[in-house]
């Protein structure tokens, strides 16, 4: 295969958005958890959800179900740039070493998956800021998309639609970095070690695996890449969070170690299933495109 072959950009690109669309209710809650109960925000200090079920819910309750896809626009929006660079970019580089699944190992598909999540994510800040001020704020949010991508740059400049994006490269070297690998290892292990065929069930468990490994060390500083996407970033307004280590420090000593995995149980659930979705349902099932996927 090519290395630079276009299958695998616009298949992964629409897998990951069918995958957002299908969590995206999962994601919203998790946002949801992760910014409440800040002592420096005033906006957020109340802690609202006890937990994903209940935010669900609540949220259901007093905004309705619409609201549990407040940002949907610029999340597949999202996915339509940030999937479709990070899996076309991942697969390209992994051909420029090997040509065969048997020879890829652990530090390629680490340096693979860190180099597509880090450009990937960075190219497609914009777009996960507006989402996550819509998840947020739910019916509080005014206007659309286009409008609201005009109003951050109009009010905050170009550094209001890159808020944060040190810690959303961070986190997509960690997840992308810690997750493609262990997928790959974990569902290579299971097809050659004969304990499961080449099947839609050692899809399923490596997907859930790899999603496991990726919240358990990306939910620290995806808490604080949350809160510093949220916060407005106006000329003479006071920065809650100054970048990465102050957010995690300042997390820390206000609201305690475990305010750095707010959102965990979200994070967790959403990614197994996001995995499964994005690499197995529409592409494996459907399509019959299986090869392109990671």
């Amino acid at each position: 295969m090519s290395a630079l072959n276009w299958k695998p950009f616009v298949y992964g690109g629409l897998a990951s958005m069918v995958a957002e669309f299908g969590t995206f209710p999962v994601d919203l809650t998790k946002t949801r958890l992760q910014v409440q109960g800040q002592s420096a925000d005033a906006r957020f200090r109340e802690v609202r959800y006890r937990g994903m079920f209940h935010a669900l819910f609540r949220i259901c309750r007093e905004e309705g179900g619409r609201a549990l896809y407040s940002g949907i626009a610029p999340a597949l929006l999202r996915q339509a740039s940030y999937g479709t660079i990070k899996i076309g970019i991942y697969q390209s580089l992994k051909r420029l070493f090997v040509d065969r699944m048997e020879d890829e190992t652990l530090l390629i598909n680490v340096i693979c998956g860190v180099v597509s999540g880090v450009i990937s994510s960075a190219i497609a800040n914009p777009t996960d800021v507006l989402k996550i001020r819509m998840q947020a704020q739910g019916s509080l949010f005014q206007g659309g998309m286009i409008g609201s991508f005009i109003d951050i740059y109009q009010q905050e400049g170009t550094r209001g639609l890159w808020r944060g994006v040190l810690p959303t490269a961070q986190r997509a070297a960690i997840v992308v970095g810690v997750e493609l690998p262990v997928y790959d290892i974990t569902k290579k292990h299971l097809i050659l070690s004969g304990l499961m065929g080449d099947t839609i069930f050692a899809h399923f468990v490596s997907s859930f695996t790899c999603g496991l490994a990726g919240a358990i060390a990306s939910n620290p500083v995806d808490v604080v890449r949350t809160r510093m996407m949220n916060q407005r970033a106006i000329v003479g307004s006071t920065e809650l969070y100054r970048g990465t280590l102050d957010g995690l420090v300042k997390t820390w000593k206000s609201e305690g170690f475990f305010a750095l995995y707010k959102g965990f149980w979200p994070n967790w659930l959403r990614l197994g299933p996001w995995n499964i979705i994005r690499r197995v349902l529409p592409v494996y099932k459907c399509l019959g495109l299986k090869r392109y996927l990671p």
